[in-house]
């Protein structure tokens, strides 16, 4: 390959193809594979992603599994079913200085690539922790400006942790390595404007084929431009980073992991990570206060500034707008007491006690709110009752953040709910052990 990479896109080229890989990475790794095998096969049965599960089937020919279903296609359009159907209910994983959801795009694209090569487990883990990595490394670089000038990080950061993981396990070599990122470079996309329609999943599952493609035609000789990311008309550039030196976030790779200081969210709540904090303080407040939505006069959230641009909608019609719904899940959360995947049921939707307390919920941008803290993770909530009562409870994360994990015991019962969605207990079960055994960890 006539490829000559030098500085910070050599680093990360390199870093993919041969880092070794911390036995404790690796087990955050295994943690998270698990439970978005799960949330892949809950999402498998929504209709965006039985749309695409049948155009896949339909084009492709091969070996990899299309999840929930007993169809085989290729290893890049697996990757797209699969992404579909990991993020089609956002109960997916969430990291905070990618703001994106790392595991949607990236899991489906090394399960794919690791069933057309037949690698071993932790062939597949150690892919997942440098995709993990670099999609991380370029968020520290690119957020906040890149998410708030509309783009999907899951997408735009995704294809390219994708074409990393994919890579590793192809064994390109640092040189195609760096082919497949630069042409991963290329293909990303994705508007955060299309979230709450069946398009923001499809950024997930665009994100993992385009990264699998981006390997295949790297192993097959295709050729990239050596600045594709920091040149004068790259990736940081068109995409808006907020910073453009690439090597202040690559030097120390493979010497400190952002997959164990930063971390894995993992969702306990199938909506917008930007209302889990708020859903913790109102579901804890009302465990405590047992108020009823009849005694609720009002309730205010304070948040940052990054949360109302991707909660847009006050007044959701349809279950994917209320998961990006303020109102519905803070009025939802009050009148069921607990928010799960039936929460987002058109009949749930169209209830009169959540739609009436809606319209007394109010969102409020605070910009001291959750300063020096990542973004969408920290809110204020204040619930002012009909005796004149005022509660307040502060967020600081949610459970299922890295520093408030999720048990084991919620891990396996989150795991359970979602795959029963598409497949009887047993098989759930059965699912679960064979996972549990070729990738061991806390789930």
């Amino acid at each position: 390959m006539s490829l000559q990479v030098k500085g910070a896109v050599a680093t990360i080229a390199d870093f993919a193809a041969t880092a070794p890989v911390n036995d404790n990475a690796r087990q955050r790794a295994a943690t998270a594979l698990k439970d978005t095998c799960g949330v892949m096969l809950a999402g498998a049965v929504e209709p965006a992603a039985r749309m695409v599960q049948s155009m896949a089937a339909d084009e492709g020919i091969g070996d990899c599994r299309i999840v929930g279903t007993p169809l085989t296609t290729s290893p890049g359009l697996a990757a797209f079913a699969n992404g579909v159907a990991a993020h089609s209910l956002d109960y997916d994983d969430m990291c905070f200085v990618s703001l994106a959801h790392p595991s949607a795009p990236l899991v489906p694209a090394i399960v794919g690539v690791g069933e057309l090569v037949r690698m071993s487990g932790d062939a597949v883990l150690d892919a997942y922790v440098v995709g993990f990595e670099i999609q991380a490394r370029l968020g520290r670089l690119m957020n906040p400006r890149h998410y708030q000038r509309g783009w999907h990080c899951t997408s735009t950061l995704g294809a390219i942790s994708s074409a990393a993981g994919a890579a590793r396990l192809l064994e390109l070599g640092a040189a195609g390595t760096a082919h497949a990122l630069s042409i991963a470079a290329s293909s990303a996309s994705g508007l955060k404007e299309n979230f709450g329609t069946m398009v923001k999943p499809l950024h997930a599952g665009l994100a993992g084929r385009d990264g699998v493609l981006a390997a295949l035609l790297a192993q097959s000789g295709l050729s990239a431009s050596a600045n594709a990311f920091d040149g004068p008309q790259g990736y940081l550039r068109a995409f808006d980073s907020e910073r453009d030196d690439l090597g202040s976030v690559t030097a120390d790779l493979g010497s400190r992991w952002e997959i164990l200081e930063t971390g894995i969210t993992v969702k306990l709540y199938p909506s917008c990570a930007g209302t889990h904090p708020t859903l913790d303080a109102v579901l804890d407040l009302l465990a405590e206060q047992r108020f009823t939505a009849d005694d609720v006069g009002r309730i205010d959230v304070d948040v940052d500034p990054i949360v109302p641009t991707i909660l847009i909608y006050d007044r959701p019609a349809a279950p994917l707008e209320a998961k990006f719904s303020l109102p519905f899940c803070v009025a939802a959360a009050v009148v069921f007491g607990r928010i799960g995947i039936d929460t987002f049921d058109d009949e749930r939707i169209d209830d009169e006690r959540v739609t009436r307390l809606m319209q007394r919920v109010s969102m409020h941008v605070d910009e001291e709110i959750g300063k020096g803290k990542p973004s969408l993770t920290e809110a204020r909530v204040r619930v002012t009752l009909t005796d004149g009562r005022v509660l307040v409870r502060e967020a600081h994360g949610a459970r299922g953040y890295p520093d408030k994990p999720a048990s084991p015991a919620e891990l396996e019962a989150k795991f359970l709910s979602c795959a029963m969605r598409a497949v009887p207990e047993s098989e759930a079960r059965a699912t679960l052990a064979r996972l549990r055994e070729s990738f061991p960890s806390d789930l």
